[in-house]
């Protein structure tokens, strides 16, 4: 597997993918058909919700900046396409994340459809008055199911994102705008290998209690399969309704569609 991780190799192993790969169960030895392992989650739905996050997610490790004209003529495009939602930037330190520097002039700079809505990412209360005041109207923040995930990537603990994003959430139901949360690393930490279904069901469960009206639940480093995202929704369905649930899903592996 050449240069890749070994906590991500304990989550690739050759013996763990053979297992979780519904579709190949029937050449494992005792394996069940795939027929007796019916579920809530088996079926199609009757629609399915698109959440853009190019512009924001798709750019923010870009080395290369992208000139503030580019993106929001790239955002003004997506906007004509047919997609309802489209995160827009992020309001972060430029310390931390230069391709987000222009935050402000993006989503002021942006044409907003009819029908079509354009949340951005805060972490926390300074960069949500700076969304506010450019205009936002729907915000997301964004946690990990890894400590040592949340601690490398926003500085800080689990616990202590959640006491951040607890201030960011109450102020924006108190403007009346939505609040979407993301739980990152949900099937596998490039630090801490697997991640159990339960720390990922702790994490979604204080964010949705804490009022955001959908969870977002991201396999960061494309790791899940069929098996292991089937286990982790199962778990979180016990305390979320599906309805308010999402996944993000990374195809680093060639996985994304079959985890859908």
């Amino acid at each position: 597997m050449g240069n890749v991780p070994s906590a991500v190799k304990h989550c690739l192993s050759y013996q763990q993918l053979l297992r979780e790969h519904l579709w190949i169960a029937d050449s494992v030895p005792g394996a069940l058909d795939p027929a007796q392992e019916a579920s809530p989650l088996s079926g199609l739905p009757e629609y399915v919700k698109i959440v853009e996050v190019g512009p924001r997610d798709g750019l923010q490790n870009e080395k290369v900046i992208v000139p503030t004209d580019i993106k929001i003529e790239f955002i003004n495009q997506l906007s004509q396409t047919g997609l309802s939602v489209i995160e827009v930037t992020s309001f972060v330190s430029s310390k931390w994340v230069p391709q987000m520097a222009d935050h402000t002039e993006v989503m002021k700079g942006i044409r907003q459809y009819p029908g079509v809505r354009y949340p951005v990412l805060t972490p926390n209360l300074q960069g949500f008055h700076r969304a506010v005041a450019a205009g936002a109207t729907e915000i997301s923040v964004f946690g990990a199911a890894s400590e040592s995930f949340s601690k490398k990537n926003i500085n800080c603990s689990i616990e202590e994102s959640m006491e951040k994003f607890e201030e960011v959430v109450k102020s924006a139901r108190h403007l009346n705008i939505p609040a979407r949360g993301y739980v990152s690393c949900a099937l596998g930490c490039p630090y801490e290998g697997s991640i159990t279904p339960q720390k990922v069901t702790e994490v979604s469960k204080r964010l949705y209690g804490m009022g955001c009206y959908e969870i977002s639940l991201g396999d960061t480093i494309g790791v899940g399969t069929p098996g292991s995202m089937r286990r982790m929704l199962e778990s979180v369905i016990k305390e979320i309704p599906p309805t308010a649930l999402a996944v993000h899903c990374h195809d680093t592996y060639g996985q994304a569609l079959a985890n859908i």
